[in-house]
């Protein structure tokens, strides 16, 4: 009736806006974003974002790979960041990867390794940062267990 017709090309997204999770949002499975998110809920699974802020009721007990990550509440499990804020309610358990700066506030709570790492990607960074070259195997430490009296396991 009116001669125009709207075309099929579809709109393109704006990153321009932070994306909220709410106190009362719960997630179980992976969150993707190329955008920026506050998370106040709870996460359970792998997060991989742009700019991350973990407010203070918020929650993620999984891996997160992001540009830049702010920790205010609770993350259980591995990160690997450019960089990354954690403050002083903030609590980690897990290691931490960052390749630029790492900051820490007065009070924040961190349980786990930290290294700076030159990869951005998680698979590469793990491969850079192996526990078992920070554990205590080294050579001089097996030929000692070697030499000496075996330990006596039972006895009558």
């Amino acid at each position: 009736m009116f001669g125009t017709k709207k075309k099929d090309t579809p709109r393109p997204l704006n990153d321009s806006g932070r994306s909220q999770i709410s106190e009362t949002f719960s997630l179980e499975g992976t969150l993707r974003t190329s955008g920026a998110i506050d998370i106040a809920g709870l996460i359970k699974g792998p997060v991989f974002g742009n700019d991350l802020i973990i407010k203070e009721t918020g929650s993620i007990i999984g891996p997160v790979e992001a540009d830049k990550i702010e920790i205010y509440g609770h993350l259980e499990g591995k990160i690997l960041a450019k960089s990354i804020v954690i403050g002083s309610s903030g609590v980690v358990k897990g290691d931490i990867l960052f390749s630029e700066s790492l900051k820490t506030e007065e009070g924040a709570d961190i349980n786990g390794y930290l290294k700076k790492t030159e990869s951005t990607n998680m698979e590469a960074a793990q491969n850079e940062f192996k526990l078992d070259t920070i554990e205590s195997n080294t050579p001089k430490e097996k030929e000692k267990s070697k030499k000496g009296r075996p330990k006596i396991v039972a006895s009558n």
